[in-house]
């Protein structure tokens, strides 16, 4: 595995890694996708993890210092900025777009994004060579993981400082990992709703408690990802796969709400079930999943002409047997 994050040099180097920003940006606007996936099946995940591990003690002794050199060289500052503003773009630009989406057309957004997330699997298993029992335990174990979190009830949550830090520590683990976002973990603890007050009413102890336990989240979960993409490199990205794969309970485009008790009090929640196959709506989120899930398939493609999907209908053309060798 790289132990440097690969900084772009060319422009189209640039522009892919800037729409592949957009792509996390757009992803992290659905509430249930995770931005890490788009990482994970453009091939940086690995550049992502090392360059948020390039701030550390080392660099803030080197800014203590003054030493602006040092600075600049160990923080892939071209990686960042080009990747930071493609997320910048996508969320100024769709996030209204997304939101009106999601009130109005929930089943064919998430029809599209269910073909997304599932064509990132895909691509990213094909990449997998010599799948061992360990691989594939990792695979489902994953999977059990990331779908059992998706489903959880989200509790009646406390809203103190060393909570919210707490809160914030998990949230930025989930939005790490490909398949799980960090919205969805804030739900799960009964810190959504609160923290979305908080950043509109700029409330500022709150959000700092939640951002110092981002910090230290990221800070820690890194490292010990890529220490397992550096020991354990297939059973990891398996085990990733499966993350991937469970997660789309959460973009399921066929979900009603229903209540259930938290704490002696209704809480609304949507809960997954299956359409009518003969209904227009169902033809038209089924075309839309099919097109999300052959866009991924073919920017994969070519980007590393390895995809499974495309090479499948492009065979490489079989000389008969008695042509003459060139």
């Amino acid at each position: 595995m790289h132990q440097h994050t690969r900084q772009p040099k060319t422009f189209r180097q640039y522009l892919a890694l800037y729409l592949t920003g957009m792509g996390m940006g757009a992803a992290d606007t659905v509430p249930g996708v995770s931005g890490g996936t788009v990482a994970f099946v453009r091939g940086i995940y690995t550049d992502l993890l090392n360059a948020i591990k390039s701030f550390n003690f080392d660099l803030l002794k080197k800014a203590l210092r003054l030493d602006f050199k040092g600075v600049i060289e160990q923080v892939p500052w071209r990686f960042l900025i080009t990747l930071g503003l493609g997320i910048l773009t996508a969320v100024l630009s769709l996030a209204r777009l997304v939101s009106y989406l999601m009130e109005n057309q929930r089943v064919y957004l998430f029809a599209f994004f269910f073909g997304l997330v599932l064509a990132s699997a895909t691509a990213v298993a094909a990449k997998l060579k010599n799948w061992s029992l360990v691989s594939l335990l990792a695979l489902l174990a994953g999977g059990l993981a990331s779908f059992t979190i998706v489903g959880l009830v989200p509790a009646e949550g406390s809203h103190d400082l060393l909570t919210l830090f707490v809160s914030g520590f998990f949230a930025i683990m989930a939005m790490i990992l490909p398949g799980i976002s960090g919205s969805s973990i804030l739900l799960i603890l009964g810190q959504y709703e609160y923290v979305l007050n908080a950043v509109k009413q700029f409330d500022l102890p709150p959000l700092i408690a939640l951002g110092l336990g981002c910090v230290a989240g990221i800070a820690l979960f890194s490292r010990v990802l890529s220490w397992l993409l550096g020991r354990f490199p297939q059973t990891t990205i398996a085990a990733l796969i499966g993350f991937v794969l469970g997660s789309l309970r959460a973009v399921w485009p066929w979900q009603q709400v229903t209540t259930v008790m938290v704490g002696g009090a209704a809480e609304p929640v949507r809960v997954n079930f299956m359409p009518d196959l003969a209904a227009p709506e169902f033809v038209i989120a089924l075309a839309l999943c099919a097109a999300g899930f052959l866009l991924v398939s073919l920017v994969d493609h070519l980007e590393s002409g390895q995809n499974p999907v495309f090479r499948l209908v492009r065979r490489p053309r079989q000389q008969p047997e008695d042509a003459p060798a060139v």
